[in-house]
């Protein structure tokens, strides 16, 4: 395989690793650090463009530390040959295919006349990437599931074996009986493993409702790069985030666990980039731990202790004796805007139903006493004091600076990080 570069030329646009990325990777693994990763990309083991070794190799460039491989529905194993022609990456996959990696690496075949590759597999493709305390694939799975073609998609990491759809009577049954299957495979192999709900408003298929009753779950999709997925709602849908608050007001004011935001890519697309393509390199987690195992990644994230960036970075993150210090990672000329956002308890806990033009149930629309603006402050180490009132805290960090190649006009660099609860 050709020597990976510094900086990258990926679909026609200049990349720059992230700052600091080798200085990182140079340092004491005993020391606890950030590492870069995302939880939900394609490649052609289902509906993504591109062979999967093509997809380690834009995300190693692009200075991701880990990268869970979710296609729908399968895992990279087994014997699995795609017609080239027919294949949804074309000629052109193929061709950037073999000459990165050459014909001895690539095992193709005429079959009815037409060209069919072979599919490498996990356990074959491996070894070309991973590095300790450098790069780490993660073996995952969307399990793509529906009810009354509502698309209900929970993604796996680090599971072991595939897990098929469940399916249910209901959504938030379907929702429930797949994060019910990665829990007991958990329990069964032993190995460490969550599920995350995908993109809850593509289709407008999931509700803040339902997020709130679901058991087991302690992550969902704050943000996804795919252009189809209304992270921002409309005038009937809350956005991603506005559900994040309505969710962590009403499990935490009953006793129930917090639930967790990350960012993902979502990637499918890697031959061309534009805002109607789902590309890599939009969304991602920033994770601190003292290895690059898939062990202290999932122990980590189950503690909290990580964000969720669509491009603002964090040099530090600290919660003690109910204070919120936060530093930015800063880069010249940007301005970075600090929102402490939360719920005091003794809100309005008033909803009322929105209902579509035919008057069917959409969702629920809840009080603005749900996440409100605490306190915004422009500086590159924001604090907050918790006042003993809140139910939680969470910050969004919003950078001046659009953010390149958006999965819509107009985007902006973010950071959240995760809700914090007073200690009493």
């Amino acid at each position: 395989m050709k020597a990976l570069n510094r900086f990258v030329i990926l679909f026609g646009f200049t990349v720059t690793v992230l700052a600091g990325c080798e200085d990182e990777r140079s340092s004491d693994l005993e020391a606890p650090r950030w590492w870069r990763g995302n939880l939900h990309t394609h490649s052609l083991w289902s509906d993504g463009d591109d062979y999967p070794e093509m997809v380690f190799a834009v995300y190693k460039q692009l200075g991701y530390h880990f990268i869970a491989l979710s296609d729908h529905n399968i895992l990279a194993e087994g014997e699995k040959w795609v017609d080239v022609a027919e294949s949804r990456g074309g000629t052109e996959a193929y061709e950037k295919y073999l000459s990165e990696f050459g014909s001895d690496w690539v095992e193709q075949k005429e079959k009815a006349g037409a060209l069919e590759v072979r599919l490498k597999t996990l356990e074959e493709y491996r070894s070309l990437f991973e590095e300790r305390g450098n790069f780490l694939i993660i073996q995952a799975e969307e399990i793509t599931d529906n009810f009354e073609r509502k698309p209900v998609h929970v993604n796996a990491t680090n599971l072991v074996e595939v897990i098929p759809p469940q399916g249910g009577g209901s959504v938030r049954e379907v929702m429930q009986n797949n994060v019910d299957a990665v829990l007991a495979q958990r329990k069964r192999i032993g190995d460490p493993m969550f599920p995350h709900l995908a993109h809850p408003n593509f289709g407008w298929a999931v509700t803040a409702e339902d997020l709130i009753a679901l058991q087991g779950d302690r992550f969902f999709e704050v943000y996804n790069g795919h252009p189809a997925v209304h992270n921002e709602g409309d005038e009937l849908h809350p956005s991603t985030e506005r559900m994040w608050d309505i969710i962590l007001a009403e499990r935490l004011a009953h006793g129930d666990g917090v639930m967790f935001g990350i960012a993902v890519d979502d990637a499918h697309n890697y031959h061309m980039s534009s805002s109607d393509r789902s590309n890599p390199g939009r969304g991602w987690v920033m994770v601190r731990t003292r290895e690059l195992t898939p062990e202290a990644i999932v122990e980590a994230m189950e503690a909290g202790d990580f964000y969720a960036s669509t491009g603002v970075l964090l040099e530090n993150i600290h919660f003690e004796n109910n204070r919120i210090l936060l530093k930015i990672r800063t880069q010249e000329g940007i301005v970075y805007t600090t929102q402490f956002i939360g719920t005091r308890e003794g809100y309005d806990t008033d909803s009322k139903a929105v209902k579509d033009a035919n008057g069917q149930y959409v969702t629920r629309r809840y009080s603005a006493d749900i996440g409100e603006v605490l306190d915004e402050v422009e500086t590159l180490s924001p604090s907050y004091t918790l006042k003993g009132d809140e139910i939680y805290v969470r910050a969004k960090i919003t950078s001046s600076e659009l953010k390149e190649n958006p999965y819509k006009e107009g985007e902006l660099e973010v950071a959240w990080t995760q809700p914090f609860v007073p200690q009493r």
